[in-house]
C-alpha cells in the first residue's frame, strides 16, 4: 500500500478546510463585544432549550397522569351508571355515551390486542377505584388494552350478570408546546436576557475601547492627557501601565530632543569658527568650496534639529480649513517658482474643516508639494471629501518618477535618490521623513507610487 505525498495530503486538507474557514469568518463578529454577546446569547439559547425540554418532559408526564386519571374516573362512572340501569334501558343509555363506542355483549375483549403502558394501566386502575361502587356491583373482571388505532384505549368490564361492557376511549398525545402563554413568555425571557447581556458586555468592554482611544490619542499627540486610573482592579492596573508607558515615551522623546539640541548648539559654534577661518584662505576656489561645504553642513544640522522637534511637537490641535491650507501652500510654491505657476492646480471641495496642528500639517504638505515642483515640474493636488472616515489628498507631478526599489527608501532620513536629488539641488534627504512623521502624528500616512503614464503620485491619508 502506497501513501500519498505529505504535501499533497496537506494541500487537500487545507483546501477542504478553507470553505469552512471562510464561512466561519463571514458570520463571526469581528469586535470583542460582538463575539462576547453572541457567545453569551448562544449559551443562553442552549440553556433555555435544555430547560424547556426538561419542562416539556415533566409536562408530558403530568398530562399523561391527568389524562389517565380522567379516563379511569369516567370508565368507573359509566360502569356504575350502566350497572345501575335496568337491562331494557341500557341500549338507550349507551346511545347517550356513543362517543365512547360503548357496547354490551357476551363476548370478552380479544386478548390479542397489545397491552397499555404499565404507567397508564396502573393510573387508570387506581383512579377507577376512587369511584364508589358497591362491592356486590363491582366488575368481575377488567381488561385494558391499546386500541387498533393510535392513541386509543379499549376497556372491557364484566358486569355481575356475566355480560361485558366494552368502551373505546381516545387518548390524544400530550401537547406540552401548545400553551397559549409559552411563546410570549419565551420571547419576553429572551428579550430581557438579550438586553442584560448587551448592557453587561458593553460595560465590560468599555475599558477596552477607552484604552484604544487613549492609544490613538497618544499616537497623534505624545503629550495627550493620561488615562483615568479608576474602575475594577484589572482596568486600573492596565490604565496605570499605559500611563507609565506614555510617560516613558514622552521622556524618551524629550531626551532625544534635548540631545539633538545640544548637538546642534555644539556644532554651530565650530561651524561658525570654520567659516571665519575659511575667509583667510588665499586660494579663491578652495575658499569657495569650503564655505559651500560648511553651508551644507549647517543646513543639515538645522534640518536634523527640525526633524527631532517634529516628533515632540507641542502645538495644540485646532480645526482648520484643509482646502484653504492647500491653496496657501500652492500660492507660496507659485511665488517661489513663478515659471511653474501654471502647473500648480487644486481640485476638490471649496471648504473642508479638519482638526490638526496647523503649522506642522502645513510644513508636511509644503514639503510634499515642494518636492513635486522641484523634481516633477508640476503639482496637481486633488482633495477628496471624507470617505469611510478618511480624507485623501493626492499630489501628481510630471517628473521621471522614482525607481520601484526606492519608493520606500525615500522616507529614510538623509536618503536621496541619486540623479534627481543631489547636492546641487540643496536637498538634505529629510523633507519626506519629516512629512511622514507629521502625518503619522496626525493618525494618517503618506505613500509614494509611480503613475502609469509617467510621473509620481503622492497619496496622503488623514483620519477624520
Amino acid at each position: 500500500m502506497s501513501w500519498p505525498p505529505m504535501s499533497s495530503a496537506i494541500d487537500r486538507i487545507a483546501f477542504a478546510a478553507a470553505p469552512r474557514h471562510r464561512y466561519r469568518l463571514r458570520f463571526w463578529p469581528r469586535s470583542l463585544a460582538g463575539r462576547t454577546a453572541l457567545s453569551l446569547m448562544l449559551a443562553l439559547a442552549v440553556v433555555q432549550a435544555l430547560g424547556l425540554t426538561i419542562h416539556a418532559f415533566d409536562r408530558i408526564g403530568l398530562e399523561r397522569m391527568a389524562q389517565a386519571r380522567m379516563i379511569g374516573i369516567r370508565l368507573a362512572s359509566i360502569y356504575r351508571t350502566v350497572e345501575m340501569t335496568d337491562a331494557p334501558d341500557r341500549p338507550a343509555l349507551l346511545k347517550e355515551v356513543s362517543r365512547t363506542g360503548a357496547v354490551i355483549d357476551r363476548v370478552p375483549p380479544s386478548p390479542d390486542l397489545p397491552p397499555l403502558a404499565p404507567f397508564v394501566q396502573q393510573t387508570v386502575q387506581l383512579n377507577m377505584n376512587l369511584v364508589p361502587i358497591p362491592a356486590n356491583e363491582q366488575w368481575r373482571e377488567l381488561m385494558l388494552r391499546a386500541g387498533p388505532k393510535p392513541h386509543q384505549l379499549l376497556a372491557g368490564m364484566q358486569l355481575p350478570d356475566g355480560a361485558w361492557l366494552k368502551l373505546r376511549m381516545e387518548m390524544p398525545p400530550p401537547t406540552p408546546w401548545h400553551s397559549p402563554t409559552f411563546l410570549i413568555a419565551f420571547l419576553l425571557m429572551t428579550a430581557a436576557a438579550a438586553v442584560l447581556i448587551l448592557w453587561a458586555v458593553r460595560r465590560l468592554t468599555e475599558p477596552v475601547r477607552t484604552l484604544a482611544a487613549a492609544a490613538e490619542r497618544l499616537g497623534r499627540d505624545v503629550n495627550a492627557p493620561p488615562m483615568l486610573e479608576e474602575g475594577p482592579t484589572e482596568i486600573a492596573t492596565a490604565a496605570a501601565a499605559f500611563n507609565t508607558m506614555a510617560a516613558r515615551i514622552r521622556r524618551f522623546v524629550q531626551d532625544r530632543t534635548f540631545l539633538l539640541t545640544a548637538i546642534g548648539h555644539d556644532l554651530r559654534t565650530p561651524i561658525t569658527r570654520l567659516k571665519l577661518r575659511a575667509e583667510f584662505v588665499e586660494d579663491e576656489e578652495q575658499r569657495r568650496k569650503m564655505l559651500a561645504d560648511l553651508d551644507e553642513l549647517e543646513s543639515m544640522v538645522a534640518a536634523t534639529l527640525a526633524f527631532g522637534r517634529d516628533d515632540a511637537s507641542s502645538e495644540p490641535v485646532a480645526p482648520l480649513d484643509l482646502s484653504a491650507l492647500l491653496r496657501t501652500v500652492l500660492d507660496e510654491a507659485g511665488d517661489a517658482r513663478p515659471e511653474l505657476a501654471d502647473q500648480l492646480e487644486l481640485s476638490g471641495p471649496a471648504h473642508l474643516i479638519f482638526p490638526a496642528r496647523p503649522m506642522a500639517l502645513k510644513r508636511a504638505l509644503a514639503n510634499l508639494i515642494g518636492n513635486a515642483v522641484a523634481y516633477g515640474g508640476a503639482a496637481r493636488v486633488t482633495l477628496s471629501p471624507p470617505k469611510a472616515g478618511t480624507v485623501f489628498i493626492t499630489i501628481d507631478d510630471d517628473g521621471p518618477g522614482i525607481p520601484p526599489g526606492e519608493l520606500d527608501r525615500v522616507f529614510e532620513p538623509f536618503h536621496r535618490v541619486e540623479g534627481s536629488r543631489n547636492r546641487e539641488t540643496g536637498g538634505t534627504g529629510l523633507g519626506l521623513p519629516i512629512a511622514r512623521n507629521i502625518l503619522r502624528g496626525h493618525g494618517g500616512d503618506v505613500v509614494l507610487a509611480n503613475r502609469p503614464h509617467g510621473g509620481a503620485r503622492v497619496t496622503v491619508t488623514l483620519p477624520v
